[in-house]
């Protein structure tokens, strides 16, 4: 059974399948991320507070990704996230009834747990399927849904907002989700390289804990934790900052700030071919190095230059996710849907851990607390990266060697 590769039709419907799944995930993960100066306004929270309807939907993801990566090993890759896409829709629909934060939260926390279907498997679906040499832009473009979804996701939920109210934003996304749900089930080629086996516990569970004995996905599961700790800190809180004086924005205008995740879209790809002909380390050091400038410029209190540093700063960070993810699977000698599954652990456990904490950094020292922390990851991650490129080089070394 041959592979699919880059150019042919069913390269095409996989690419547009897994990137309308994208869109769904991430339209319904980052819905709220907008409204939450609405949502703290309503309920009366802090904004730290207020930031637990994404803290709480991405740790219960992070979480029940664990699990879903290996139940798909049981169910076959196509099925599972085709159930993970409709049961998100739905619940995002009765996520939009909700007459108190608690409630809020309960419904935000059983979407994590549904939501996790589709990027616990994503990439473990385009590793066995896509040929080697066109796994770079097969992974681009299944990033790049999930940036356009997390972009179309907050700027149809800031518009509807100020139209309507967050209630009814969050309805029109769970109805654009259900859509493109029927539109994943549709046109995803099934799985020919894939091989189900027996669900069993522990032995799942070892396949799982064993890829901690790749020293290599180790620095990678350390670096798509502080990218997205970064990524969450800064979206999560510069509605606050642009709401209030001296630029009093509405709404829709922040939500439209979101627009710049048409950059992400693109390095993601782009950036995912050249780390194909040019090296993965090399790439991404380039992408955390372009992440941490664009953290830097968003200081300058011009709007049209904070706005350009957030355009540089989502460059770099879908640049970076798409690089690391990838790598992932190569890296990964078994078991690549649990290789996959505790990558997005640690990148989701950072979205949580750093979206909350960053509020705490904003609260207490404002915009230029929320840029200290996010250098801070950046530079980790940069330290991480050089790591990883002396572990892999000795690898190659060794192997060459042997050979």
């Amino acid at each position: 059974m041959s592979y699919i590769e880059r150019g042919t039709k069913n390269f095409r419907m996989a690419s547009l399948a897994l990137f309308a799944g994208g869109f769904n995930t991430f339209a319904i993960l980052w819905s709220t991320q907008p409204l939450l100066p609405e949502i703290a306004k309503e309920f009366h929270l802090s904004p730290a507070i207020s930031s637990l309807t994404l803290s709480s939907t991405t740790i219960a993801l992070a979480i029940s990704m664990l699990l879903v990566g290996s139940l798909s090993e049981v169910y076959g890759r196509k099925s599972v996230m085709t159930v993970s896409l409709v049961a998100s829709s739905i619940l995002a629909i009765l996520t939009a009834l909700s007459p108190n934060f608690h409630l809020l939260l309960l419904f935000r926390i059983l979407q994590g747990i549904v939501l996790a279907g589709l990027p616990a498997i994503a990439m473990a679906y385009l590793g066995e399927e896509i040929d080697p040499k066109s796994l770079g832009m097969a992974m681009g473009l299944y990033i790049s849904g999930n940036s356009i979804g997390g972009m179309g996701g907050r700027i149809i939920s800031g518009v509807l907002t100020d139209y309507f109210n967050w209630h009814i934003a969050l309805i029109g996304i769970g109805i654009i989700s259900l859509l493109a749900s029927l539109l994943f089930w549709l046109v995803l080629p099934n799985s020919t390289h894939f091989q189900p086996r027996a669900f069993e516990v522990r032995k799942l569970g070892k396949s799982l804990f064993s890829q901690f004995k790749e020293p290599g996905l180790i620095y990678l599961f350390v670096i798509g934790f502080l990218l997205m700790g970064s990524f969450v800190t800064l979206y999560n809180y510069i509605g606050f900052q642009l709401i209030a004086p001296p630029y009093s924005l509405s709404q829709t205008l922040v939500g439209f700030i979101f627009i710049v995740y048409i950059v992400g879209t693109f390095s993601s790809t782009w950036m995912g071919i050249l780390a194909d002909h040019h090296g993965r380390k090399r790439m991404i050091q380039v992408s955390l190095f372009i992440l941490l400038i664009g953290a830097i410029i968003t200081l300058n209190t011009n709007l049209l230059l904070k706005i350009v540093g957030i355009a540089i700063f989502t460059f770099g960070f879908f640049a970076g996710h798409s690089i690391a993810s990838g790598w992932v699977g190569k890296l990964s000698t078994h078991d690549k849907a649990q290789a996959s599954s505790l990558y997005l652990f640690f990148y989701y456990a950072g979205s949580s851990i750093g979206g909350t904490a960053g509020g705490t950094f904003y609260s207490d020292f404002g915009w230029i607390g929320v840029v200290s922390m996010i250098v801070i990851f950046s530079l980790i991650a940069i330290v991480c990266s050089i790591r990883l490129g002396v572990i892999t080089k000795k690898k190659l070394h060794l192997s060459s060697h042997i050979a």
